[in-house]
């Protein structure tokens, strides 16, 4: 039976989360919880539990805080937060699980039948990006944590080429060589990326245009990029990747 403990500052958030895991998700064995970092640690010295529902804001401190004490923390942590937007990207860089409050069963279930697949797999870089991203709001991410069926790879967004969609997978093509492959679809890394200077050329193409080595105009036209790929442009992507190759320094 997994086991978890539960950390957030505000006792009503607390009694409300213990009641939505034991109502959706009964399997989890609550070892306690605590309302703050310094109640959080001591319990953690007591306990290892299987998964650790985090919220970020504490009384005396923030979830990060409590990581830091312990690095070799073996629980698959759920951020549990008040935050949106901002930290929402957040989360979606590093690769992480959140739940927003007020928490909906359905996600929570998602997060912890997740975190269960992925008991016996680190995280901490991953929460790394997630302190970087959170930190600096205004900066775009410089790396994204790709989880895998085998790892979590930890890519400079610089470093990838293209992505290719299959299916409802993708694959991440970096300028090493080394291929990744995710099971998310291309259309959310096309959402995440929105920002960084990638384009979509084609349904099941993805590009990092800082890559692309020529436009060539026949054969209806396509992108060769710097490591020798093919890309497709679709027709109605034509005249938006002219306009951009025209303006690239």
């Amino acid at each position: 039976m997994p086991t978890a403990i539960l950390v957030d500052d505000m006792p009503q958030a607390l009694q409300v989360l213990r009641a939505d895991l034991e109502e959706n998700c009964p399997e989890i064995k609550i070892l306690g919880t605590a309302d703050s970092v310094v109640n959080a640690a001591k319990l953690l010295r007591q306990e290892q539990p299987d998964l650790l529902f985090l919220d970020i804001m504490l009384g005396d401190g923030t979830g990060f805080d409590l990581l830091e004490i312990f690095p070799q923390l073996n629980a698959k942590v759920i951020f549990v937060t008040a935050y949106e937007e901002h930290a929402i990207k957040a989360f979606r860089f590093a690769a992480i699980d959140y739940l927003l409050k007020p928490i909906n069963p359905e996600d929570l279930q998602k997060a912890v039948e997740r975190a269960k697949q992925q008991l016996s797999s680190s995280s901490s870089e991953s929460i790394n990006i997630l302190k970087e991203t959170i930190k600096y709001p205004d900066a775009l991410p410089k790396r994204i944590s790709l989880h895998t069926q085998e790892k979590i790879a930890v890519v400079e967004i610089d470093s990838i080429i293209r992505c290719e969609s299959d299916g409802n997978n993708t694959l991440f093509i970096l300028k090493s060589g080394e291929k990744i492959f995710v099971t998310k679809t291309l259309k959310q890394f096309d959402q995440l990326f929105s920002e960084h200077s990638f384009l979509r050329t084609h349904q099941s193409h993805l590009i990092n245009i800082q890559h692309i080595h020529e436009y060539v105009r026949k054969d209806g036209g396509y992108l060769k990029m710097k490591n020798g790929d093919i890309i497709p442009v679709a027709v109605r992507k034509k005249s938006l990747v002219m306009e951009l190759l025209d303006n690239i320094e």
